[in-house]
């Protein structure tokens, strides 16, 4: 495709050869990093765009492009859409440049991104919260530019801005730790993947380069499948630095030529990510910032001895998705599965379950209400370092007679939905149990102190990462007297629990529903 007389790739590569002098006057460039991880597999060099002036890299390509307005452009104003990331590059420059600026953002946009927003262009720019997704605030955005006269500074389908994210591979090449033989970048509109990779092609012409993106918005893939961009009905926003609905048009005329392969990884993946990149160098990535790496696990083992190159694009991540996506499911370092298991309604039998057919499993979640007089479902989600331990896992509760399902993923297992019946409950008494987060402290609590005394009606714990497990225990006595020699004999302290205290009148009448 040519422009000016020029093929487009052309222009692109002599436009980041122009952006090396202008982003430098807003930011620094940001560090390559060794991620290492145990075992075998690639080395990966990661790209810390977290560590940026905004803390993602889209300050790149609006400081560029603004950089070249003219004075009556200046004087306009500038007008833009951005889910977070772009809107801070927009107001970076706006403020350096004495520019004026109003940034569309979906209402839905993380509050973090909007305060970073004000934070980096003071009075220059205004906020309008417009629309439930991020074409809805692009549309209005485009209504106030057409309207107004001011500039719109695309997020991606603009030659400067491909230009300036471009800046960041010419910064992996003068870092002296190529050649890689991969690079795995992840998409939204594609900017960054196109900037990045024509790149590095024309430094390294053997490198692969493999796009990444979320399972439900892969916009490129659709793009590069169909032989032009096309329109997603639906649009995944948990990763929503990426979340586009359609690839940019020059994007996908320098993707279609420098990307190798497509990849597509699944919100799980992303969360595990996440995790290794805080484990691996106490990087706190958003969700699309973690994508390349999701994507290089899922080819861990033909990767093994290669050179990957990865980029941490951002991390304006709100606080409060951070502690959900560290409870997920997702997140968890190991293998994991969530099974219902049905055992007989009488005393005992559920730490039979445990001491038999979960002997040596990780119990991570364990959710239990009593609703029937025969039998018992308790749910529980199990990990174990070793794979092949989980998947061993049907095969002995099917060889000890026990009745299962998976319910891996269900939705009111995610939700903590626990059904109990009160009426079917004689004496009960609920516990909040704090103990020491070790192998076997758990079951010792109700091997020694609950065996043979009372059933178990209720069991409310999933394991948070502390030192300290807290699970709220209910048990049920055949007689008040039974009850009453329990309480008094239990400690408020003992071997393996820091605190057992008995939940009031109050929370137990909520808990049965009466």
């Amino acid at each position: 495709m040519e422009r000016d007389g020029l093929p487009l790739d052309r222009r692109l590569r002599q436009e980041i050869l122009f952006a090396r002098e202008r982003v430098y006057r807003f930011g620094e460039a940001t560090p390559l990093e060794h991620l290492v991880l145990p075992g075998p597999g690639p080395e990966i060099w990661v790209k810390r765009e977290d560590l940026s002036p905004i803390k993602a890299y889209k300050w790149r390509g609006a400081c560029n492009r603004m950089a070249v307005l003219s004075a009556e452009e200046k004087a306009a104003g500038v007008v833009t859409a951005s889910a977070g990331n772009h809107g801070q590059g927009v107001a970076l420059a706006a403020r350096s440049l004495g520019i004026d600026a109003r940034i569309y953002m979906p209402r839905s946009t993380p509050r973090v991104k909007q305060a970073a927003v004000r934070h980096h262009g003071g009075h220059h720019v205004e906020i309008i919260l417009s629309g439930d997704s991020y074409d809805e605030a692009v549309s209005a955005a485009f209504e106030d530019a057409a309207a107004s006269g001011a500039t719109y500074v695309h997020a991606y389908d603009d030659l400067q801005v491909m230009a300036g994210q471009g800046t960041l591979a010419d910064e992996v090449v003068l870092s002296g730790h190529g050649p890689f033989d991969a690079a795995y970048l992840q998409i939204g509109g594609g900017g960054m993947a196109a900037g990045v990779s024509e790149w590095l092609k024309t430094y390294w012409p053997e490198i692969e380069i493999v796009g990444v993106e979320g399972s439900g918005q892969a916009s490129m893939k659709a793009a590069l499948e169909a032989g032009k961009p096309v329109g997603l009905d639906q649009v995944d926003i948990f990763c929503d630095g990426t979340a586009v609905r359609k690839a940019g048009a020059l994007p996908f005329d320098i993707c279609r030529e420098t990307i190798d392969r497509m990849e597509t990884v699944s919100n799980a993946e992303v969360s595990r990510a996440i995790r290794l990149l805080w484990e691996g160098l106490r990087c706190v990535s958003e969700p699309s910032g973690a994508m390349g790496l999701a994507a290089v696990m899922k080819n861990r083992e033909a990767l093994v001895g290669k050179r990957v190159l990865i980029v941490v694009s951002g991390a304006n991540i709100d606080f409060l998705q951070l502690g959900l996506i560290a409870q997920s499911e997702g997140s968890a370092q190991n293998a994991s599965r969530s099974l219902r298991v049905r055992i007989p309604e009488r005393p005992g039998t559920m730490l039979e379950l445990l001491d038999t057919c979960f002997a040596g499993l990780n119990i991570t979640d364990f959710q239990y209400g009593k609703t029937d007089e025969a039998d018992a479902w308790p749910a529980f989600t199990v990990g174990s370092e070793d794979p092949a331990a989980i998947e061993a896992l049907p095969g002995k509760l099917e060889a000890a007679g026990f009745v299962w399902e998976d319910l891996t993923g269900a939705v009111d297992i995610a939700f903590r939905a626990i059904p109990l019946r009160g009426d079917l409950l004689s004496y009960p008494l609920f516990l909040r149990l704090d103990f020491y987060e070790r192998a076997g402290a758990l079951h010792d609590f109700l091997d020694k102190r609950v065996r043979g005394r009372a059933n178990l009606c209720y069991f409310n714990y999933r394991q948070s990462g502390e030192r300290i497990g807290r699970a709220l225990i209910g048990l049920d006595f055949t007689s008040e007297e039974e009850r009453s020699h329990f309480t008094g004999s239990i400690a408020e302290h003992g071997e393996g629990y820091r605190s057992c205290t008995i939940v009031d009148d109050a929370t137990r009448a909520r808990l049965i529903g009466n």
